[in-house]
């Protein structure tokens, strides 16, 4: 094998994504904005302990402690220290190794589940968390998310001699899928839904891409990386900006509601 290919080869794994809260403050603020109706289907009542998974910088937990007790969990350094900034209690956890045991009335989880990649390990460690017969209600990226931004992000790699595909930091599962998972750990579906978002964005989408597809531009050498965002950003443009000059994310977004069966 050839080195040019060994370097290729190397360069087409998954890295992990680092979080900046600044830029996510810049570039996704919508993602707790949306989220908002998820504490509806979750209905959190006074004297009830919560588990945020993948609480981010802590906006939404920060509602949700105004109602109960919560405890936010996140495998990002620096958003948990944004969490905790606002005075909430946050720690750094990988949401595929919970070490919780039987502490939580419910697990809320928003814009998060698809991020990791060993959904049986995040759902089995839900379950070791929940009280009998406690709740798990999350919303995440579903089947056919960004589906658009994905096909450039990996058909402008692969012109560039890069497996796109071997790349994706993502887990977009069908609902079948699923709830099948969830139903061989014990737990009964009351809700589910997938159902297509288009969400507006703060600029263009080279924000989105530089805040959301950090595994993508690694592989790309630093010289290139402008030259590749604006390839990215022009193929998408037809697609996923209006003639209004708006650019809209193609989210389509898994919404269920779940508990532990007696």
């Amino acid at each position: 094998m050839s080195e040019k290919n060994d370097k290729q080869n190397a360069s087409s794994s998954p890295r992990s994504q680092q979080w900046s809260p600044e830029s996510y403050q810049k570039n996704a603020a919508f993602v707790a904005e949306l989220g908002l109706p998820l504490l509806d289907l979750l209905r959190p009542v006074p004297g009830e302990r919560i588990l945020d998974l993948g609480c981010g910088d802590g906006v939404l937990t920060e509602k949700l402690a105004k109602i109960c007790e919560v405890v936010g969990v996140d495998a990002s350094p620096e958003q948990v220290q944004g969490a905790q900034a606002l005075g909430l209690n946050a720690q750094v956890m990988s949401g595929e190794a919970l070490t919780f045991d039987q502490e939580f009335d419910a697990v809320f989880s928003n814009a998060a589940l698809h991020w990791m990649l060993n959904p049986d390990s995040v759902i089995r460690g839900v379950r070791r968390a929940l009280k009998p017969q406690g709740r798990f209600v999350a919303e995440f990226g579903g089947f056919g998310n960004v589906a658009a931004i994905r096909e450039a992000l990996e058909r402008e790699l692969d012109r560039r001699g890069i497996d796109g595909a071997g790349l994706s930091p993502w887990y977009f599962p069908a609902p079948d899928e699923y709830r099948g998972r969830l139903e061989a750990e014990g737990f009964a579906v009351d809700d589910m839904e997938l159902f297509d978002r288009p969400t507006p964005l703060p600029g263009d989408v080279t924000g989105w891409l530089q805040t959301f597809g950090e595994s993508y531009l690694a592989a790309v050498p630093d010289e290139e990386r402008d030259d590749f965002l604006t390839a990215v950003r022009e193929a998408l443009r037809p697609v996923i900006c209006g003639e209004d000059g708006v650019w809209m994310a193609d989210y389509v977004r898994l919404r269920f509601a779940a508990r532990l069966q007696a």
